[in-house]
């Protein structure tokens, strides 16, 4: 294998790890001792990750950012109260923070989605950004939906199934299924960053 490709393969590596680790590690800690070791655990994890990713590429992403701020905040509630459903709403209070930011900054003129990924993207069009971020504001708003009916109707096992067999493989089918769209409005695809098509799964 010749060094461009190892550096590749171990950069997706790292990229990997610092989107999913702190999932996977919630969810096998919450499978060996239940939600509260399963938050403790995540919340060590998401903070491991911000730590890889500063000493790794130099920067943190703000969906990390804001990720880490709100599994430390709610985390850390759950535990302190001994109540589970504080972890269960994080997801919903982050879909809908980051809707609205998508929202705010489309009916201001400022696209909020082009300000953190503008580089990801090469050669998209306005038009192609306006409808990118229309796009996953609404699917954001239906994750958190989706999120609020499931949490409140079944037990903590089966709200991590839904987390882990529909929420991360709808997540990538949605980013997925943009690229189409976002081809026909100039993105360049040979010039896409595929951890910034995909964003990790909350």
């Amino acid at each position: 294998m010749s060094e461009p490709k190892t550096a590749s393969a171990n950069t997706a590596f790292y990229r990997l790890a610092i989107d999913l680790g702190p999932l996977i590690v919630f969810f096998v800690a919450n499978l060996w001792r239940g939600v509260f070791t399963g938050t403790f655990a995540f919340m060590i994890a998401i903070t491991v990750a911000i730590i890889v990713s500063l000493l790794k590429f130099k920067r943190i992403s703000p969906l990390l950012w804001l990720s880490a701020i709100m599994v430390i905040v709610f985390g850390g509630i759950t535990i302190w109260l001994h109540d589970e459903r504080f972890i269960k709403i994080k997801p919903t209070i982050y879909y809908v923070t980051v809707a609205g930011f998508l929202i705010f900054g489309l009916a201001t003129g400022r696209n909020i989605l082009k300000m953190v990924l503008g580089e990801a993207y090469p050669g998209l069009s306005e038009r192609g950004w306006q409808l990118l971020a229309r796009n996953w504001a609404g699917f954001f708003i239906l994750m958190a939906i989706g999120n609020e009916l499931v949490w409140r109707h079944v037990d903590t096992k089966v709200w991590l199934s839904y987390k882990i067999w529909i929420v991360m493989p709808a997540t990538a089918l949605f980013a997925l299924a943009n690229i189409p769209m976002l081809m026909r409005h100039g993105l360049e695809l040979d010039g896409v960053k595929e951890e910034d098509v995909i964003p990790p799964p909350e």
